[in-house]
């Protein structure tokens, strides 16, 4: 009996690529896992913990910028501490960007990478300091811990056209905002337990006046907008002389539920955390949020994992930076 021939037409062809394609996926993100570095570099998370143990107490406010480093570099294109780079020649950094307005701490990053590369040279990458630096500073203020993978590559780019495309601004509207974190993998009730960073930290005058000047807006209470002229006492402050105020006056460095009762409160400083109150579909999770500390600590870790997930770099895409703050030479 003749033995019969299998052809492989074209839709074969296309099933075998897509699965190649679905295994490639697969593996890009299966790079990162926990306890990436436990046998290239053992005591590397002790490492960066123990530094960010140590900023922390001698300067407090770093927590709140390990925390925001992490937002607005996994928001745009990818976990790959391409916001740590400078400007050079060839591209503008992404710091440079108003929607990066107020970043900052960006030094304490590089101690952070000097006293990796002391110990494991060009094995942990900043996209992971990036990563494990904002999981300790949440510790630090008091919230939960965090299981965070590991095995990021850095960039060898910034993205500042992309920067000011897609990071969502803290006027935008509330449908931009969660569709940009939908994007991400983050849903509604995600975004709006990521948005209960702004339980600690502060906001620049800049970014507050328009809500006071030269009327107040009637979604602020009044006895709030009056505490706020005096933290903010210029429609037009100057952005050197670093006017600001808290996102919660009352306990600014702890990590707690306490943003999402002010703003029920209408004590929120941002137009976005007004948004969270007046907008139908994020509302009932603000209530959840305020009536339940635990719920929200769990629902913040689980959506800042999806966060710091994003799109991670396989090593043929990127590299291990040897100094943070530039591509290596």
């Amino acid at each position: 009996m003749a033995t019969k021939t299998q052809h492989f037409g074209p839709s074969s062809t296309f099933i075998t690529l897509f699965l190649v394609l679905l295994l490639h996926i697969h593996y890009a993100k299966s790079d990162l896992k926990l306890n990436y570095y436990s046998e290239s570099c053992p005591r590397a998370e002790e490492i960066i913990k123990e530094q960010v143990n140590k900023l922390y107490h001698k300067h407090g406010n770093t927590a709140v910028s390990w925390i925001r480093n992490l937002f607005h570099d996994c928001m745009v294109k990818s976990c790959d501490a391409s916001i740590l780079l400078d400007k050079t020649k060839e591209q503008t950094s992404e710091k440079t960007s108003q929607r990066n307005f107020g970043m900052r701490n960006f030094k304490y990053i590089e101690t952070i990478k000097e006293a990796l590369e002391n110990e494991c040279p060009n094995i942990v990458s900043c996209a992971d300091i990036v990563a494990l630096s904002a999981r300790d500073g949440i510790v630090m203020l008091g919230g939960p811990q965090i299981e965070i993978k590991t095995g990021r590559w850095d960039s060898k780019d910034s993205y500042l056209a992309e920067v000011e495309s897609f990071l969502p601004n803290h006027n935008d509207s509330m449908s931009l905002v969660l569709s940009r974190f939908n994007s991400v993998g983050v849903d509604t009730q995600g975004t709006v337990a990521l948005l209960g960073a702004h339980t600690v930290g502060r906001v620049h005058c800049v970014n507050i006046v328009h809500r006071l000047y030269p009327t107040v807006d009637p979604t602020l209470d009044p006895d709030f907008a009056n505490y706020l002229k005096t933290r903010c006492p210029s429609p037009q402050p100057d952005p050197k002389a670093v006017e600001y105020a808290r996102n919660d006056h009352i306990n600014p460095m702890v990590w707690d539920n306490l943003y999402y009762k002010n703003i029920m409160s209408n004590k929120g400083l941002l137009i976005v955390d007004q948004q969270l109150v007046s907008d139908p579909t994020t509302y009932p999770f603000v209530e959840k949020f305020a009536a339940n500390n635990s719920y929200f600590n769990d629902q913040f870790a689980k959506s800042l994992i999806i966060l710091s997930e994003n799109n991670p770099l396989s090593g043929d895409q990127g590299e291990i930076r040897k100094v943070c703050r530039h591509v290596n030479k």
